[in-house]
């Protein structure tokens, strides 16, 4: 019997709580354990010690931000993934650099959705293409920055197109014939060379520098 991956929904609408665990409740391998509002977002992390915490980005009673900070400090931090209805959300880049582990739209395609979940539960990146490109227009990175992808060798590139795809380790390491110990290596060099601190920073400056252009993404 496969794993199941405990979930914990946070939004300060509780039509957009229900609908999101009315749509994962479809998959045998996904269970909402526990929905909340910002409030009670870091007691309920705490209490149900989900693998994935999907997180609304703005609410009226406590930040997304904020919960974001409190839940990564804790021992065992869920994967957060941040929920937002603007596509522009000046706050998404932000919640990137504070540790989520990517971020999706309330209005994602409700067959998508688990898979979404199954992704970040195996420590892959999840980029709302539309939002992706919105932060990317607002926050342009440096020349610089974008230079250095091109300085990794042919086999980092590879790697990194397929980081920013959403890939565990483990998939690419079967994807291109190495063990998730080797590509985890690969990982390492790569955000040590391209200078940013997540696999989700990598995955947005593989937009930047346009090496997903052409292929489609695992979304």
């Amino acid at each position: 019997m496969s794993r199941v991956i405990r979930v914990v929904v946070v939004d300060d609408e509780a039509l957009v709580r229900s609908g999101f665990e009315l749509i994962l409740s479809v998959s045998d391998d996904v269970r909402v354990v526990a929905t909340a509002a910002g409030a009670e977002a870091v007691e309920a992390v705490r209490r149900e010690r989900p693998d994935v915490l999907l997180l609304d980005i703005r609410m009226p009673d406590v930040d997304g931000l904020t919960v974001l900070r409190a839940v990564r400090a804790l021992p065992e931090p869920p994967v957060v993934a941040m929920l937002t209805t603007f596509d522009t959300d000046e706050y998404v880049l932000t919640a990137l650099r504070s540790g989520a582990a990517g971020f999706l739209l309330k209005d994602t395609e409700p067959e998508q959705l688990a898979q979404l979940v199954r992704t970040l539960a195996a420590g892959g990146v999840v980029l709302s293409p539309k939002a992706s490109h919105a932060v990317l227009r607002g926050h342009p990175e440096a020349d610089e920055d974008v230079a250095r992808v091109g300085r990794l060798t042919e086999r980092e590139r590879q790697v990194l197109v397929l980081v920013a795809e959403g890939l565990s380790n483990g998939e690419i390491g079967a994807r291109v014939h190495l063990s998730p110990s080797t590509v985890k290596d690969h990982v390492s060099t790569i955000l040590g060379k391209l200078r940013v601190g997540s696999r989700v920073q990598a995955a947005l400056l593989a937009q930047r520098a346009g090496l997903l252009m052409d292929r489609g993404t695992r979304r």
